[in-house]
C-alpha cells in the first residue's frame, strides 16, 4: 500500500495554488469547489479544540442540502433549497493532482452546522454523533466499517479494476482503436496517444500515492483497465475516485473522452468496477467449507443473501443492466459464487492462499457512487457476520465452465441456486424500496430519497432522447 500523507506546510514548497474540497453526490458526479492555497490555510487556522476539548472551529465550506438530490439541472423530490451543511475538511485525505498542475485535493464530511442531540447523548460540539449527516456518503461507509470493528473484530482490504474506454469521438461514437483484450497492438511502444495517455495516468497515480498494480488493454474497442492495490474501505474508495478524476483529465489532455459508460457496445464487453475484499478476523477458525474460514463463509453468505436488494446502489443506470448479461463475463444474473468462476458474481480469488485470499464482486460499475456502493456491500457481509450465516449456495462448478444460466433448473436448485439479480432498473429500484436491510443499514429517509434520485437520474438519461443521443450523454456523463 503507498502512502498519500501530504502536509499543509509542504504545499507551498511544492508550488500548489490552489485546494479543491472535492466530494461524490448520489449520482455519481464528482463536484469540488476550489480554494486559493491563502484561504484555504486560512481555514486551517482555526482548527483545533480548547484546554476543555472543545471544538473551536471546524474548517470546512457550505453547502446547500440540496447537493444530494441535484441530477443535471433537475432537483429530486424531496429536496428543496432550505439550509445548508458544513463541509467539513478532512485532512487525512489531502493528497496533490498530479493531473492538474498547482492543484491539490481534499475530501471532508457533510456535518450540521448545529449539533442535533442525541438519544443518552450530549450535545457538546465535539460530540460526532451530533455533527453527523446520515446522507453523508463517507460517514455512512465509516460507520459500517466502524461498527464491523467495534461488533466482530473484523476489518477488510479493498482494491478497485477501473475499466474505462477511451473514445476519441462522442459523435459519433468512436473508440481510439478496435484492439482487444491484453494484445499489444492496444498500447504500441510509440507515439500512439493511447500509450502515451495510459502511461501518464499511471505516472500521476503513483506520484500521488495511489498503488498501481498493472495496467492493460481489455476486451472491447478502446478499452483499458488499471488496477490499483488494497487498502481500507474508506481510503479505498477516496482513491479510486482520484483515479477516475486522473483518469478522465489526463484523456483530455491527449483530445479523448475516458468514459466509465457500463455498455457502449452491443456487440462487446462492457465496462465495470470490480471490487476486491479480502475480510479479516482476529480469531479466524474453519467452516464447512475447506476453501473458507466460517467468518468469510459467513460474509459470503450475506453478501449473496442482498445482493438483489442493494443492486440498485451497484448498478444504478439503465446501462448497467445492459452489461449485466448471462453468457458475457460480467458476472450473470444468478445469485451465485464460484472459485475462479468468471461467469458468477461473486468470485473466490486466491483460494488456497489465506494470507490473501479475497472476493471479487463482478456486480459493481462505475455509474455507481463508490462509498454508498462499498457500505451496501460491506454491511452485507457483517449482517452474514453477526448472524452467523451458512452458506447454503455450493460453488458453481468449474468443470462445465457453465454459467448458472446454462444449468437447468435442477443443477442450479442441487447448487442451492434459487434467485436471481434484478434485471432491469425498475426491478432493482422496487426491490430496494421494499428491503428491511436496506432500511436498517440507511434508514428509511435515505431509501425513499435515494429512489427519488435515481428516478431522475434514469429520466435525465433517457426522457426523449434517440439510442444515439442518449449514449452520448452517458459517455459524456460517467
Amino acid at each position: 500500500m503507498s502512502s498519500n500523507v501530504v502536509s499543509v506546510d509542504s504545499l507551498r514548497s511544492r508550488s500548489i495554488k490552489y485546494v479543491r474540497v472535492t466530494w461524490v453526490d448520489w449520482a455519481n458526479n464528482v463536484r469540488y469547489r476550489v480554494l486559493p492555497i491563502q484561504y484555504f490555510t486560512k481555514l486551517l487556522e482555526n482548527a483545533g479544540k480548547d484546554s476543555a476539548g472543545v471544538l473551536k472551529g471546524r474548517p470546512g465550506i457550505s453547502v446547500a442540502k440540496v447537493v444530494f438530490g441535484i441530477v443535471g439541472i433537475g432537483i429530486a423530490e424531496g429536496f428543496g433549497p432550505i439550509d445548508e451543511y458544513l463541509y467539513a475538511i478532512d485532512m487525512s485525505t489531502l493528497r496533490i493532482c498530479e493531473y492538474a498542475p498547482g492543484h491539490a485535493s481534499v475530501y471532508g464530511w457533510f456535518q450540521e452546522k448545529v449539533p442535533v442531540p442525541q438519544p443518552n447523548a450530549g450535545i457538546t460540539q465535539d460530540d460526532r454523533r451530533a455533527l453527523e449527516v446520515e446522507f453523508c456518503p463517507r460517514t455512512i461507509l465509516r460507520r459500517v466499517v466502524d461498527t464491523a470493528k467495534e461488533l466482530t473484530g473484523t476489518s477488510f482490504l479493498v482494491g478497485i479494476e477501473t475499466e474505462f474506454i477511451l473514445l476519441s469521438s462522442t459523435s459519433p461514437i468512436k473508440a481510439v482503436n478496435n484492439h482487444g483484450w491484453s494484445i499489444s497492438a492496444a498500447l504500441p511502444s510509440s507515439e500512439s496517444v493511447e500509450n502515451k495517455a495510459l502511461e501518464e495516468i499511471v505516472d500521476c497515480l503513483l506520484k500521488s500515492g495511489v498503488e498501481v498494480q498493472m495496467y492493460h488493454a481489455e476486451s472491447a474497442p478502446g478499452q483499458y483497465e488499471v488496477v490499483t492495490g488494497p487498502l481500507e474501505p474508506l481510503q479505498a474508495m477516496d482513491a479510486l475516485v482520484h483515479t477516475r478524476e486522473t483518469i478522465f483529465n489526463v484523456a483530455a489532455k491527449y483530445g479523448l473522452r475516458a468514459t466509465l459508460a457500463p455498455r457502449v457496445y452491443t456487440d462487446n464487453c462492457g465496462s465495470a468496477a470490480h471490487a476486491h475484499m479480502s475480510v479479516h478476523h482476529p480469531s479466524p477458525f474453519p467452516s464447512k467449507h475447506p476453501l473458507l474460514y466460517a467468518h468469510e463463509a459467513s460474509f459470503l453468505a450475506g453478501l449473496l443473501t442482498h445482493l438483489p436488494s442493494i443492486a440498485l446502489l451497484l448498478l444504478p443506470t439503465p446501462s448497467s443492466y445492459l452489461r449485466m448479461q448471462d453468457g458475457v463475463w460480467s458476472g450473470g444474473t444468478y445469485v451465485s459464487w464460484g472459485v475462479d468462476h468468471r461467469e458468477a458474481p461473486v468470485r473466490l480469488c486466491q483460494s488456497h492462499t489465506p494470507s490473501s485470499r479475497n472476493f471479487e464482486l463482478k456486480t459493481m460499475d462505475g455509474t455507481a457512487n463508490p462509498y454508498l456502493a462499498m457500505a451496501a456491500i460491506l454491511a452485507a457481509g457483517l449482517h452474514g457476520m453477526i448472524d452467523s450465516m451458512e452458506l447454503t449456495i455450493k460453488e458453481l462448478p468449474n468443470d462445465k465452465g457453465a454459467s448458472a444460466a446454462m444449468l437447468s433448473k435442477e443443477e442450479r436448485e442441487a447448487l442451492g441456486i434459487k434467485e436471481r439479480l434484478p434485471l432491469s432498473l425498475e426491478e432493482a429500484s422496487e426491490r430496494f424500496g421494499r428491503s428491511l436491510f436496506i432500511e436498517r443499514v440507511f434508514g428509511s429517509a435515505f431509501r425513499e430519497k435515494y429512489r427519488n434520485v435515481n428516478k431522475l437520474l434514469k429520466h435525465h438519461l433517457t426522457f426523449g432522447l434517440m439510442d444515439e443521443e442518449a449514449l452520448k450523454l452517458m459517455v459524456e456523463s460517467y
